[in-house]
């Protein structure tokens, strides 16, 4: 398969669905990781509704039965979260799956189980999250897409809009960002401007950005 986009932004709220797919996003992922029950089940649903409104597909970090249950089309999962999923129910309801690897066990224990995409992450130092993993470079990027062969690859970590095509040049297929997109002052602008910078000419033209 193919992904709907070059760009694709990992957001904390349904809200920014609707704005980042008003501004032209169609891959955005909802990573809710501070809200749990009803709360967590009316964030989903809100996100499903803008998804749908702005023809964005719509990932959900984690919540496989809660995508299973609500018409969630696209997963995505930690590699300790393969520990604890069924993968089994997971393909039988017809779920996509995204997986993140950091290393080159993670990314064959990440093909094993047929991905529709693999994340490898992080390209460039994040503080986002602590991570045991140091930063990968956009030299793995082209190894990793050499191993992955025709699976989508999605670069993560540190990524900025100016360092976006460097990774679409180095292999990438696609590229993520929470703080590039919902930390900038006019978010909407931000992402057109990712889309611009990551279209094949922009590409072909500026790919040594660092």
């Amino acid at each position: 398969m193919s992904l709907p986009s070059r760009i694709y932004p990992v957001v904390d709220r349904a809200a920014w669905i609707d704005r980042l797919g008003g501004a032209g996003a169609r891959l955005i992922q909802l990573r809710v990781k501070d809200l749990e029950g009803a709360a967590l089940l009316a964030e989903i649903r809100a996100a499903r509704a803008h998804a749908a409104r702005h023809g964005v597909c719509l990932v959900l970090n984690d919540y496989w039965r809660l995508a299973l249950d609500e018409g969630i089309d696209f997963i995505h999962l930690g590699q300790e979260d393969l520990d604890e999923a069924d993968l089994p129910a997971i393909r039988a309801g017809g779920l996509k799956l995204g997986v993140s690897t950091h290393s080159t066990g993670e990314l064959d224990r990440a093909l094993s189980v047929g991905p529709d995409y693999v994340a490898l992450g992080p390209v460039w130092p994040t503080k986002l999250k602590q991570m045991p993993w140091g930063p990968q470079g956009v030299e793995r990027l082209a190894e990793w897409k050499r191993l992955v062969g025709a699976v989508p690859l999605v670069a993560i970590g540190g990524i900025t809009l100016a360092r976006a095509a460097s990774c679409i040049a180095a292999g990438a297929d696609c590229v993520s960002a929470v703080s590039d997109f919902i930390g900038q002052p006019d978010p909407e602008a931000q992402v057109r401007a990712w889309l611009a910078a990551t279209a094949e000419g922009a590409v072909f033209q500026h790919g040594s950005i660092t």
